[in-house]
């Protein structure tokens, strides 16, 4: 019997530990065999013939080149203004801007502040190379500032 005397209380510690232990496991792995696939964004269709679609996708990288990070009403806004050809309407322009994130033109990346998220789209650097060695140098710069030795000494 498992809950009679002082060994079958053992017994049992050691069982729900091993079945604790199982669930665990299981419970990842129903997780992770639960979770959606990942968007294939590569194979959004941009509703317009390629070479199109690239010329539409280069004048928005230039607006996002020029103004920085643009939300999604942001940038219809300056799409409009600019005078970008190609832009049936703003849904149209969303699907162009998946497109562009899956040819990694362009970035997502999200910004909250509490309770409220905003997602704003970067470009990515054209150059990332180019940029790693400036912010190493700043950082080195940066941690010989803290290294100095103070002049003040301590009296006893």
């Amino acid at each position: 019997m498992w809950f009679a005397g002082g060994g079958g209380l053992r017994k049992l510690g050691r069982f729900t530990a091993v079945f604790e232990n199982e669930m665990s496991c299981n419970s990842l792995f129903v997780r992770y065999m639960s979770r959606e696939r990942a968007v294939n964004v590569r194979k959004i269709n941009p509703k317009v013939p390629i070479q199109e679609a690239y010329a539409i996708s280069n004048s928005l990288y230039d607006l996002f080149k020029q103004h920085g990070p643009l939300s999604v009403p942001n940038t219809w806004l300056r799409a409009q203004e600019a005078g970008v050809s190609g832009i049936n309407s703003k849904t149209h322009m969303k699907l162009l801007l998946k497109w562009m994130r899956g040819r990694k033109m362009l970035k997502l990346i999200c910004n909250q502040v509490g309770s409220s998220k905003k997602f704003f789209h970067i470009c990515f650097p054209d150059d990332p190379q180019q940029d790693a060695p400036v912010a190493a140098t700043v950082t080195a710069s940066a941690t010989e500032n803290k290294k100095q030795p103070s002049s003040k000494r301590r009296s006893k």
